[in-house]
């Protein structure tokens, strides 16, 4: 589902939100949790990847030749540490090919405000496609911030892929980068006066590691 005004997939596959409960659910284990992430990613990586460019080969089988195509652009992989290294796993199993970035940012608790401790990125984006993964798209903070990093170092498309989303952080990411498509199986309903997502999970990254 996609809107012209708003840049915003909503990825709607019952996998997805059978996942995404299970990850909703504050009684999931950290070890059933990043199971269920990285099944949850495949699906929401495997829709963001729908329209990648494809390039025309033929193979040989063993019992002849089969045309077909192949993934025809180079795709570059930025997760947002912490929390986004929890969806690297399922990039790269259907993108093996895939370069990779990193980028760190810490979230103040008191402001929210995302300051940058770590970026490392590969050569040449001119020419790719970056998928950038964050699993909470709450303030948008971190984000823009991300986004911003990512368009200085020449990347021309950027596709987010988050697990929940708030539609603060939504509309900070248009303000900003309007261009932007956002894959997500849901908009909650807002955020907290702590500026976490309401139902949202939690926090990702504690469940995740099992750091409550």
């Amino acid at each position: 589902m996609y809107s012209e005004a708003v840049p915003v997939h909503i990825v709607e596959h019952p996998l997805v939100h059978d996942a995404l409960m299970r990850l909703r659910d504050a009684r999931t284990p950290p070890e059933e949790f990043r199971r269920v992430a990285i099944r949850i990613s495949l699906l929401l990586v495997a829709e963001a990847t729908r329209d990648l460019p494809t390039a025309s080969v033929t193979v040989e089988t063993p019992l002849g030749p089969a045309p077909g195509c192949r993934v025809g652009v180079d795709v570059v992989v930025a997760p947002v540490l912490r929390a986004g290294m929890g969806m690297l796993d399922a990039v790269l199993e259907l993108l093996p090919d895939a370069r990779v970035g990193h980028i760190g940012l810490q979230r103040d608790e008191a402001t929210a405000v995302a300051s940058q401790y770590y970026a490392k990125l590969p050569s040449d984006l001119q020419h790719s496609i970056v998928l950038m993964i964050d699993p909470m798209l709450a303030t948008g903070g971190s984000a823009v911030a991300a986004l911003d990093l990512l368009r200085g170092a020449g990347a021309p498309e950027v596709r987010v892929v988050c697990i929940v989303a708030a539609p603060e952080g939504i509309a900070l990411v248009e303000r900003h980068h309007p261009d932007v498509h956002i894959y997500t199986p849901v908009v909650d309903q807002g955020l907290n006066p702590h500026k976490y997502i309401v139902p949202g999970l939690g926090d990702f990254g504690d469940r995740l590691y099992g750091t409550c």
